[in-house]
C-alpha cells in the first residue's frame, strides 16, 4: 500500500505540473520573512498570503515549495487539506472556474540554493541575497516554477536594525518592531517568480532621477564611498538613452543596483533590482581595464526583454539575451563611439565563428545552446535584421512588441510577426538562415559590418601573421588603436620606443605581448609600470622581474603599494615575485608567506582565493593550512570556487601519489 501512495503522488505531481497554469492564474502574493539574525534559521516561520482565479474547475492547485514546512493552512479562512511531499504544497479542494480565492499559511524554510548567507568576515558583515533564475526561488518563497504565471508580489522582512533592505518595488514603509525593523516593499504590477529578489545588508545609497522622473537609486558598501562615481559611471546616461532607444517608457516604479559578495554571476536582472557581484566596485584606475558598464547595461535592458516580456521557454531564450546584450551595446556607442560598437560585433562573429568550427554551434531556437549563441548571436541577428529592414521598421516593430505583450510570455514569432507587419514582406528565409540554422553565416554578417563601418574594413586590411613591410608602417601611423593592438599581438617585436607614446590601450597590449624586452626599450617599458592600469602594472612587472633579475628589488620598491582589483591581482603577483627574490630583504618572507595562505581563507572572495591557490600550486607550496582552505572551498555556494578547489584537489593528490 505505501508504495501504491508513493506511485500515486509521483503520477499526481507530474499531472500537476503539466496542468498548472491551464487551471489557476495566481495573481497576488503578500509575505512576510523574518530574520531575527543574518543566518538560515529553519525554526522560524513566515507568513504567506496569495490570491488566485480558477480558469478551469478543478479538485486541487500547488505552489512549488522546496523543503519546507507549513501550518495554519487556511483557504477563504478556513483549514483545507493539503499535501506538502518536499517539492509542493498541494491544496485540495472544489475549486469553481471563475472563482476568486484566498490562501493563507505559516511556513519555514531551508534553503539549499537560491538564498545565500554569505558571511564578509573581513570586514565583520554579513549579507543575505537571492539568485531565483531557473526554477530556484521556491528554495526560500513558495511561487510558481513557471515563467507563464506572472504574479504581483509584494514583500515584507523584519531584519535586525542596522542593516538595509533592498526588494522588488517601493519601499512603502520602516518601522522597528519587536526589537526588529520592518521594511515593507510594493510592486504594483506582476512579474514571473524568478525575478523576486531581496538583498539584506550594510550599505549606503546614492540617488538619483532619470529624465523621466523615476528614482535611481545606487547602492555601495560604505566604505566605498570613493568607488561609487566609477562603479555606477554612466548609469543614469544610459537608463535615459535606453528608454528614448526603446521607445517604451521604463515599465517598473523604480530602479535600484545592488552589489553583493561572492554572486554566482556577473549580474541579475530582478524586477526593478539588479544585483550585481562586488567584483564590480571599482575605483577609478580599474575602470580602464574591467568596468561594470556593459553589464550595467545588460541588467538594465532586461527590465523591458526578459522582465516586461518574458520568453515562454527555452527555445526562445535568445529574446531575452539577444535583445539584452544587443541594446547594452547601443548604449555602449552612444557612449564609447560608433567604432567600439563595430569591434564588438567584430568580436561575437569571430567568436561564433570559432564556435561553429569546433562543432559547438547550434540553432538560435534550440534550448540547449551556448550562452554564446544566446547572446552574441542573438544581438548580431537583431543587428543583421535592423540593417535589412531599416531603422524605422525595427524600432516601431520593437515599441508595438513591448506594448502588445507587456507583462505577458512570448515566442520568436511574436516579435518576427511584429517586424513583418510594418515592413510589408515575408521574413520567412531569414529567420531560416539567421535564426534557424544551426550554422551561424559568419562570413555573410562579416561583410555587414566591413559595408557599414570603415573601421571594420580598415582593422580586417591589417594582418601581419604574414609579416608584410606594411606592418612597421601600421604601428607609426593612422590606423586605430584596435589594429594596432592586432599587431603587436602577431608580431611584438615590431614595437619601438616611439610605439609607447600611443595610448593606454596600446601599452597594455605592448605589456601583454611584448615579454621578452629588448635592452634598447628598457627604460620605455618600466614607464608601463606607472600606468592607470591594474592590468598593465601586473603584466610589466612580472615581464620587467623576469629579463632583469639584477634589478627585480627596483621592479619591487616601485610597486610595493599597488594593490589592483578586488582579487589583489597586482599584491598577489608581488608577494610570490619577492618570495622568488632571495636578495631582496626589505620584508619578512615569512609573513609575507602567511599572507598568500591567508587569503585562501573563507573570509575572502572568490576570484582572490581562487588567485591564491593558484599562485601556492605554482610554488608547491599548498601546505596544511592551505588544504584545509581547499577542502572547506569544496562546499562552497559559487560554482566556480567549488570547480576550482575539486579540480586542484584532484591535481595536489596525484601529485602526491
Amino acid at each position: 500500500m505505501k508504495n501504491l501512495v508513493v506511485i500515486f503522488c509521483a503520477f499526481f505531481t507530474s499531472f500537476l505540473v503539466a496542468q498548472q497554469t491551464d487551471y489557476v492564474d495566481f495573481e497576488r502574493v503578500e509575505a512576510m520573512l523574518v530574520f531575527n539574525q543574518l543566518k538560515a534559521d529553519t525554526t522560524q516561520f513566515n507568513s504567506y498570503n496569495i490570491k488566485f482565479k480558477i480558469v478551469k474547475a478543478t479538485d486541487s492547485i500547488y505552489l512549488d515549495a522546496v523543503d519546507m514546512t507549513f501550518k495554519d493552512v487556511v483557504l477563504d479562512r478556513s483549514e483545507v487539506k493539503f499535501l506538502n511531499d518536499g517539492k509542493k504544497l498541494i491544496i485540495f479542494g472544489d475549486f469553481k472556474k471563475g472563482e476568486d480565492y484566498d490562501l493563507s499559511f505559516l511556513f519555514a524554510a531551508s534553503p539549499k540554493k537560491a538564498m545565500y548567507f554569505v558571511g564578509r568576515q573581513n570586514e565583520g558583515r554579513n549579507q543575505i541575497w537571492t539568485q531565483g533564475q531557473g526554477k530556484y526561488t521556491s528554495n526560500w518563497l513558495p511561487s510558481i516554477d513557471d515563467v507563464n504565471d506572472k504574479i504581483e508580489f509584494d514583500l515584507k522582512f523584519k531584519v535586525p536594525k542596522d542593516y538595509q533592505v533592498v526588494s522588488n518595488g517601493v519601499l512603502t514603509s520602516k518601522s522597528e518592531n519587536e526589537g526588529l525593523v520592518l521594511w515593507e516593499y510594493d510592486m504594483q504590477k506582476t512579474m514571473s517568480s524568478y525575478l523576486v529578489a531581496v538583498t539584506i545588508g550594510e550599505y549606503a545609497v546614492k540617488s538619483k532621477t532619470s529624465k523621466s522622473g523615476i528614482p535611481l537609486e545606487y547602492y555601495y558598501y560604505p566604505e566605498d564611498s570613493l568607488k561609487v562615481e566609477p562603479t555606477y559611471r554612466y548609469s543614469k546616461e544610459m537608463f535615459d538613452y535606453l528608454e528614448d532607444e526603446i521607445g517604451f517608457a521604463y515599465p517598473w516604479q523604480n530602479y535600484k543596483q545592488v552589489p553583493v559578495h561572492d554572486f554566482l554571476y556577473s549580474g541579475m536582472e530582478n524586477t526593478s533590482l539588479t544585483i550585481f557581484s562586488d567584483a564590480f566596485v571599482i575605483d577609478s584606475i580599474a575602470f580602464n581595464d574591467k568596468n561594470y558598464v556593459n553589464v550595467n547595461a545588460h541588467e538594465l535592458a532586461h527590465q523591458w526583454f526578459g522582465d516586461l516580456v518574458t520568453a515562454k521557454s527555452g527555445e526562445h531564450h535568445w529574446l531575452q539575451e539577444g535583445f539584452a546584450t544587443y541594446y547594452a551595446l547601443l548604449a555602449e556607442r552612444k557612449i564609447f563611439g560608433d567604432d567600439y560598437f563595430y569591434f564588438k560585433l567584430l568580436e561575437s562573429v569571430l567568436d561564433l565563428s570559432r564556435q561553429d568550427l569546433t562543432g559547438n554551434g547550434t540553432s538560435l531556437l534550440d534550448p540547449k545552446a551556448s550562452s554564446l549563441t544566446f547572446y552574441q548571436r542573438g544581438a548580431l541577428v537583431l543587428h543583421v535584421l535592423k540593417d535589412k529592414v531599416g531603422d524605422r521598421v525595427f524600432k516601431q516593430a520593437v515599441k508595438n512588441y513591448l506594448e502588445k505583450h507587456q507583462f505577458e510570455t512570448v515566442e520568436t514569432s511574436d516579435f518576427i510577426s511584429e517586424v513583418e507587419r510594418l515592413y510589408g514582406r515575408s521574413l520567412t528565409s531569414f529567420v531560416n538562415f539567421w535564426i534557424v540554422n544551426k550554422a551561424f553565416p559568419y562570413e555573410e554578417a562579416f561583410e555587414i559590418l566591413k559595408r557599414q563601418s570603415v573601421f571594420i574594413n580598415e582593422y580586417a586590411m591589417v594582418d601581419c601573421e604574414a609579416k608584410s613591410s606594411k606592418c612597421a608602417e601600421y604601428l607609426k601611423y593612422y590606423v586605430s588603436d584596435e589594429a594596432k593592438i592586432k599587431v603587436i599581438s602577431q608580431v611584438p617585436e615590431l614595437v619601438t620606443s616611439d610605439t609607447f607614446k600611443n595610448s593606454l590601450k596600446v601599452r597594455q597590449a605592448i605589456a601583454m605581448h611584448l615579454t621578452k624586452i629588448p635592452e634598447h626599450l628598457k627604460e620605455d617599458y618600466e614607464s608601463l609600470l606607472k600606468d592607470k592600469s591594474y592590468i598593465t602594472i601586473e603584466k610589466a612587472l612580472y615581464n620587467l622581474w623576469d629579463n632583469y633579475p639584477e634589478e627585480r628589488p627596483k621592479y619591487l620598491s616601485k610597486t610595493r603599494e599597488v594593490i589592483g582589483f578586488s582579487d589583489k591581482n597586482v599584491r598577489l603577483l608581488w608577494i610570490v615575485l619577492n618570495l622568488n627574490t632571495p636578495f631582496y630583504d626589505t620584508d619578512n618572507k615569512y609573513e609575507l608567506f602567511n599572507e598568500l595562505v591567508g587569503y585562501t581563507s573563507e573570509k575572502h572572495n572568490v576570484d582572490l582565493r581562487i588567485s591564491a591557490f593558484h599562485y601556492l600550486d605554482l610554488m608547491k607550496s599548498c601546505n596544511e593550512e592551505c588544504q584545509s582552505n581547499l577542502e572547506k572551498a569544496k562546499t562552497h555556494h559559487n560554482w566556480r570556487m567549488v570547480k576550482f578547489a575539486k579540480e586542484l584537489s584532484k591535481k595536489l593528490e596525484k601529485n602526491k601519489n
